[in-house]
């Protein structure tokens, strides 16, 4: 196993690890089970502005992929149908969602954490953290989620002087 050590720009990254058999790995996607393929794709499309591709029949399912409005890096796999009956919970604040097992969230990087959050709220997206600063990590963050109750955190790295 290889030694991580922090990188001096950024002390709560480990440095990169060029030995380990999983050097290659990078992150593609991460999947959504959800109700209704067309609901949730206009959600998507309408909220946040995601490009949705066009869906691929999966049996009695449909499976796609949506893209952040300027990020062809990483997607989000939609797996919508039948079969999708047990609801993860409508989140009213960010300790809520500490009661779930399994996967938290998935984090988008933005440029400036106000003006997403604002702009999420002109549109009717449930805020589930109000933006809130980090200075131990240098960073500032906020959560919302979908109507299906799945979370995503905002991110902004603080200004150098904020520190």
């Amino acid at each position: 196993m290889t030694q991580h050590t922090a990188t001096p720009s950024d002390p709560t990254t480990p440095s990169l690890s060029a030995g380990s058999p999983f050097a290659s790995w990078k992150g593609d996607h991460a999947g959504i089970r959800v109700p209704d393929f067309a609901q949730a794709a206009a959600w998507y499309r309408e909220k946040l502005d995601f490009r949705v591709s066009p869906g691929l029949p999966l049996g009695e399912k449909t499976l796609a992929f949506l893209s952040p409005a300027q990020d062809d890096g990483f997607r989000i796999e939609f797996i919508a149908g039948p079969g999708c009956t047990v609801s993860r919970p409508a989140f009213e604040q960010l300790l809520d969602t500490h009661e779930v097992a399994g996967w938290h969230h998935v984090c988008f990087r933005v440029n400036d954490l106000a003006a997403s959050v604002t702009a999420l709220r002109q549109r009717g997206v449930r805020i589930v953290s109000e933006p809130r600063d980090v200075p131990p990590l240098g960073l500032r963050f906020a959560f919302f989620c979908d109507p299906w109750g799945n979370l995503f955190e905002l991110l902004e790295p603080l200004a150098a002087t904020e520190r």
